[in-house]
């Protein structure tokens, strides 16, 4: 906990420093003597140190000492009592100091390091214009857990000679493999989704530096990538998909959620079972449609009752005009559907085929 955060007015633990020195100052004025109220009167500095600030915390630790003085001068307590008590709460004050100035560095440690990350994800995973060809884009990616900001969950938009051209994936396992992982398949699809001729094509091409990346890297370990490829034609009229392993999309229409499946999906990518015979499906994409592409974090949140989320019965009825609703309410609905706890990142992209020509968002 920062000390910006605890010195928040509405924070009820900041009364705890002060009141330990009130109680200890009237246990050793009421109470049986010797020294009642001197662990009271300690404590008070080192929790201090735990819910204030450091600059609070050293405030509280003189008032300790002060009123440990106070106290023992009106008692005419001996000057060995004196130097006893006073010798007991600056021992306890120094090492809350300490213990505080070291949770402040390691705050500051962790907040460099998530904004390192952040950044990294940021250039391996950078988010996509809100327009890309002639549709509307909108993206977001969400940790299962606080302030985790990067993982192996991942997309990608690029307009190309053949159309706009999507990726979503998810790298099997957590942590610094997963996300090299990700970077290469990401990587290879900016490099490739311009000059492969089809579908298959470039879920062949990705597949090959996947297991390249593998094959140099031995901290990648046995990790694959499961991935979603879609293509929007110039036309704009149909989206055509690929899936290595991958959900399926979802059509979003005229108050309509409708899963689009056909056929079994192929293998994943870098799992190193060979040519993949995964052929891409066709599917009409009416002006005001949108697609929806998510990982499993999505359709494996669970409710207190165990069971999955549904976005068929989830979003049903409703009608968004942006993708950005659309995604917001995803998240929205994931996040109320599972209280707050997901069990696994989740990406969420959204394209929408406006139904009349407008400007550039």
């Amino acid at each position: 906990m920062s000390g910006e955060a605890t010195r928040a007015g509405g924070n009820p633990l900041a009364l705890l420093p002060p009141a330990l020195i009130v109680g200890g100052v009237l246990a050793d004025v009421l109470g049986p003597q010797p020294y009642t109220g001197l662990p009271l009167l300690a404590a008070a500095p080192l929790a201090a140190c735990i819910v204030l600030s450091l600059r609070s915390a050293v405030v509280v630790a003189v008032l300790s000492v002060v009123a440990a003085v106070a106290v023992d001068l009106a008692l005419g307590r001996p000057a060995t009592a004196l130097v006893v008590d006073v010798a007991d709460v600056l021992v306890i004050s120094l090492i809350g100091v300490w213990l505080r100035r070291l949770m402040d560095s390691r705050n500051r440690s962790l907040t460099l390091t998530r904004d390192i990350a952040e950044a990294a994800q940021l250039a391996v995973l950078p988010q996509p214009p809100r327009r890309v060809g002639p549709l509307l884009v909108a993206t977001r990616y969400q940790g299962a857990h606080e302030g985790a900001r990067i993982g192996g969950d991942f997309f990608a938009v690029q307009e190309t000679p053949y159309g706009v051209r999507l990726m979503m994936g998810d790298v099997r396992g957590h942590g610094l493999p997963a996300v090299s992982a990700m970077s290469v398949v990401v990587g290879a699809f900016r490099e490739n989704a311009r000059q492969a001729p089809s579908l298959r094509e470039l879920a062949r091409r990705l597949d090959v530096a996947a297991e390249r990346a593998e094959g140099e890297d031995t901290d990648l370990g046995e990790e694959f990538t499961t991935a979603l490829f879609a293509e929007i034609p110039p036309g704009g009229d149909r989206v055509h998909l690929l899936s290595r392993g991958h959900l399926p999309p979802y059509l979003v229409a005229d108050g309509r959620v409708v899963p689009l499946i056909r056929g079994t999906p192929g293998t994943p990518l870098g799992a190193g079972l060979g040519t993949d015979d995964a052929e891409p499906d066709s599917f009409p994409l009416p002006p005001g449609a949108s697609l929806l592409l998510t990982t499993d974090g999505v359709t494996e949140a669970r409710d207190r009752h165990g069971v999955f989320y549904d976005p068929v019965a989830g979003l049903a009825g409703r009608s968004f005009d942006e993708p950005q609703e659309l995604v917001d309410a995803v998240v929205g609905e994931v996040t109320a559907w599972s209280g707050g706890r997901l069990s696994d990142d989740m990406a969420v992209l959204a394209v929408t085929l406006p139904s009349r020509p407008r400007s550039a968002g």
